[in-house]
């Protein structure tokens, strides 16, 4: 006989079959989730045969109208499981009208992307209305995942209703092509799926100790000499196509170059402004803290060599005007005492009661001011503040052009930069570097010899273990922030894929649907509206979205088999 906590457990879990049968045999899926949906009779009408959007003229939006009318009547997208929805055939939907209040809004942090879509009954409209023009790119995007059938009976649901603004306002995905280069069409496809998922920045970490590939006008021999080859470049007209297509998708792209430390590549054309550049990055015989560099690729300008300042502000001024991104990322992490120390100008200024800090005091010093004078905000890496050896004091980091990106100790660090009235992109290491978990990357490393050796439970990755998309969706990145102006200070969030590891043939499958996680979880959130965590219910949901990604051209890597799909709730956990 059953008691009662017996059977109210059994009823939880009949529940759950259904919720997740209902979730997944409807043909709706919109990812990611919308702040609000209503479709409270499930019925659906087809697109007429002529069906067209009516937009505002404005040249990204209008490139955007066109690109959503063809993937609209192209897809043929399929449900992959059939459901009982009931179709009106009395009428069809013949326009989608759009509707903005400000077209001169321009695609910067903060500006409104929230829209409003709404389907009508016994209409041949609907309504799709924006504060501007990146808000209607959402909401087209909205419109393109909500339609089904193969043209030309192409299916819409009728009497919805959708309000959707994002929760956080910068919402971003870092890519590194230093370490191993990108081509421009696997950029503009990556800019293409963000897009997709609602991801608003592209933060292209451009340069590293590895490669200079960026072709500046005024120091054009950094990329000639720094680069891995004259094939592997980005010319000023690539970065151009780039930032034209990223607009046209209603996506930023936030150029970093990471300064003062990471620039071994700059020695290549200027080897008198770069320290231990070409050196062996841990010298045998040597303890962890006297390294030149936390990794393979040595190299950090020298902040006494007047020549640097030369060099970096044509760098700074070249690089505002490829991108007309208004923020403008410094880098400023992992500086390392060995390198400076390797220099004999700095010895001696060192030996003469100097500091490190001091050092990078100087260079911040005479740089920020440079880059705030091109009108761009300044984004650094947390180290600049938080390091525990070489770091400035606040008062040379002015709050109101300053932005510090965190990536060690999640929520604490998170905490101590809002606590200091910095505002904040979150990048927690422990939650989003999406290279993690992947084994480690030198050579002749004696660790692997032994049954079962390779850097312990991590396997060699520094980073370990592999950022799951469980692990990134659960993540709240204002955790443990009481304060709701402490609150405000968090700008959103980016996911970061670096490229020891990675290239264009893993690009998609690193990112997707990992990063489409992550867009849910800073667009609508990762709770439900109770409040209560809906990873278990978002699983299908990601799933069907991941298949549509696939047959959008996007090489996302498979979260279940596709049983699992066929038989709603057949693989959820059993309850206990």
């Amino acid at each position: 006989m059953f008691t009662f906590p017996k059977l109210h457990l059994l009823l939880i879990f009949f529940i759950s079959l259904l919720s997740s049968f209902l979730s997944t045999a409807s043909p709706i899926n919109i990812w990611p989730k919308p702040r609000f949906l209503s479709w409270p009779q499930h019925k659906a009408i087809t697109l007429s045969p002529d069906f067209t959007i009516i937009s505002p003229q404005h040249q990204y939006l209008t490139a955007s109208v066109t690109r959503y009318h063809n993937l609209i009547h192209s897809e043929n997208y399929s449900p992959l499981i059939t459901s009982s929805i009931k179709l009106i055939k009395r009428y069809t939907l013949s326009k989608l009208v759009v509707t903005i209040t400000d077209l001169s809004l321009p695609l910067h942090h903060g500006v409104n992307e929230s829209y409003t879509l709404s389907i009508p009954f016994k209409s041949s409209s609907a309504h799709l209305s924006a504060h501007s023009v990146w808000g209607a790119m959402h909401g087209l995007e909205t419109f393109s995942q909500i339609t089904w059938g193969k043209a030309p009976e192409l299916c819409v649901p009728v009497g919805i209703y959708i309000q959707d603004p994002p929760l956080f306002g910068h919402r971003g995905v870092l890519l590194d092509t230093s370490r191993n280069y990108y081509g421009v069409e696997d950029i503009t496809r990556t800019i293409k799926a963000m897009s997709a998922n609602k991801l608003n920045v592209f933060h292209w970490h451009i340069t590293d100790s590895h490669s200079f590939p960026l072709v500046l006008p005024s120091e054009p021999s950094l990329a000639a000499k720094g680069s891995y080859g004259p094939d592997m470049v980005y010319t000023p007209e690539d970065v151009s196509m780039i930032v034209q297509f990223g607009l046209e998708h209603g996506v930023r792209v936030l150029p970093e170059i990471d300064t003062p430390g990471h620039t071994g590549s700059w020695g290549e054309a200027y080897p008198d402004i770069v320290t231990c550049a070409n050196m062996f990055w841990w010298p045998a015989g040597k303890s962890w803290d006297e390294r030149l560099a936390s990794e393979p690729g040595t190299g950090q300008l020298n902040p006494l060599n007047p020549k640097t300042y030369e060099v970096v502000k044509n760098v700074i001024q070249d690089v505002a005007k490829l991108f007309p991104e208004p923020f403008f990322h410094g880098g400023g992490d992992e500086v390392i005492p060995g390198c400076w120390k390797t220099d004999p100008a700095i010895t001696s200024f060192l030996s003469s009661g100097g500091t490190l800090s001091q050092l990078l005091e100087k260079y911040i010093n005479s740089t920020l001011p440079y880059i705030v004078s091109q009108n761009r905000t300044v984004v650094y890496w947390e180290d600049v503040l938080l390091d525990a050896q070489i770091k400035v004091e606040s008062s040379f980091l002015p709050k109101d052009h300053t932005i510090l990106q965190t990536w060690n100790n999640g929520p604490v660090n998170t905490k101590r930069i809002v606590a200091a009235g910095y505002r904040v992109i979150v990048s927690s290491s422990e939650y989003y570097y999406l290279d993690c978990g992947h084994g480690g990357f030198l050579g002749n490393d004696s660790q692997y010899d032994q049954q079962g050796g390779g850097g312990g439970s991590g396997g060699g990755s520094w980073c370990a273990p592999f950022k799951t998309w469980q692990t990134i969706y659960n993540y709240d990145i204002t955790d443990g922030l009481v304060d709701e102006e402490e609150r405000k200070l968090v700008l959103g969030g980016e996911v970061a894929l670096w490229s020891e590891q990675a290239d264009p043939t893993v690009l998609d499958s690193r990112l997707w649907p990992r990063a489409s996680a992550f867009a849910e979880s800073l667009w609508s959130g990762n709770r439900d509206e109770r409040g209560v965590k809906r990873c278990g219910e978002a699983l299908d949901r990601l799933n069907r979205w991941r298949y549509r990604m696939v047959k959008r051209g996007i090489g996302a890597e498979p979260i279940q088999p596709l049983w699992c799909l066929r038989n709603p709730g057949m693989c959820n956990a059993a309850v206990s």
